[in-house]
């Protein structure tokens, strides 16, 4: 069993919320780097570690280790360095449940350059806006809905030198992503010097809502990760060399904190389900099927399990349960540990 978390914090074990309270720390170098002090070096000293599981509704289904998402990254960081993005550029990503998200999160935090992960459900006034007002030099996305014809239009519009990549096609105007990155080599170095990615340089940004008034950016820094443990390790209570689980699409911060970096940190495998339409017994199946121990949707999802006939089902594997986004009604709670047995947190 590897876990990396005791590089970072003081301690593991606590009596109380106050003794966490009072004595928890969390410690890191002056270039603390996702990419290569958490990533390459799982896939140093335990190379088969499995970091990703993924699944999507055509039963397509891969098993990734830190190996290889130290490979891939590197392919990744490798072809945006050939196409000219540097330290503080920006890299806008609509990949819904894509396994590549992972890889080029972690390729962009190696390079130091910032990712604006968005969802899939924008529209070229949410485009056009993100593009101009963050400068986005380059973008990858699935092929979804309006997405393709609605960045061509934001380009066209701004006027901008856009590099555009969509996952596996072939498209005028666009890269294929996964034929670029095939052709990259899978070593990367740590960059020095003044392309030196430092813990205090911007890795990620979001833009809000937008619920009160225009969306603005929230930038975080590359120690964002490393405040993220306690949400993995106190919160969903997830288990070394085990499987996390949280119901989120990248294009929300939900996915990040609840799919990302806390949960590797603290030495679990995530699953991920790339479905085309939700449908929450097939999402209740999949985490099943996979073998899931630590568990994080919003109450809406179990409010769904619970109006089907779920009593059937095996719920042995989930050890711990978790909930956030909106207010969990009680009578929610009070009948998913009927059935299930498991008291959502």
């Amino acid at each position: 069993m590897t876990s990396l978390i005791e590089d970072y914090v003081n301690r593991v074990d606590f009596d109380s919320y106050e003794d966490f309270h009072k004595n928890f720390k969390i410690t890191y170098p002056d270039n603390f780097n996702f990419g290569f002090d958490v990533i390459d070096k799982y896939a140093e000293i335990d190379p088969e570690k499995i970091a990703l599981i993924w699944t999507n509704d055509e039963d397509e289904k891969h098993t990734f280790t830190f190996s290889d998402v130290k490979k891939y990254s590197n392919k990744i960081a490798n072809f945006f360095t050939k196409k000219g993005i540097k330290k503080g550029d920006k890299v806008m990503l609509t990949l819904k449940n894509r396994y590549e998200f992972w890889f080029t999160m972690v390729a962009l935090h190696k390079i130091g350059a910032v990712a604006i992960p968005a969802t899939h459900m924008l529209k070229l006034h949410d485009i056009d806006f993100r593009i101009k007002n963050a400068n986005v030099k380059l973008i990858v996305t699935v092929e979804e809905d309006r997405l393709i014809p609605d960045y061509e239009e934001a380009q066209k519009e701004l006027g901008t030198d856009l590099v555009k990549c969509v996952i596996e096609r072939d498209l005028d105007g666009w890269i294929n992503f996964n034929k670029a990155i095939e052709e990259e080599s899978d070593e990367f170095e740590r960059l020095t010097g003044d392309d030196e990615v430092l813990a205090d340089d911007i890795s990620l940004i979001y833009f809000t809502s937008g619920t009160s008034g225009l969306p603005k950016m929230v930038a975080h820094k590359q120690t964002y990760g490393l405040g993220h443990i306690p949400t993995a390790k106190y919160w969903h209570k997830v288990e070394e060399d085990g499987i996390h689980h949280t119901a989120a699409d990248t294009g929300w911060g939900k996915a990040v904190w609840g799919n990302f970096y806390g949960q590797w940190i603290a030495g679990s495998a995530v699953f991920i389900y790339d479905y085309d339409r939700f449908n929450g017994i097939k999402l209740l199946e999949k985490v099943i099927e996979n073998k899931v121990n630590t568990f994080c949707a919003p109450p809406t999802i179990y409010r769904f399990l619970i109006k089907e006939n779920i009593k059937g089902y095996d719920f042995s594997n989930i050890h711990h349960v978790t909930t956030a986004g909106e207010p969990l009604p009680p009578e929610v709670s009070k009948r998913f540990k009927e059935i299930s047995g498991l008291r959502i947190k």
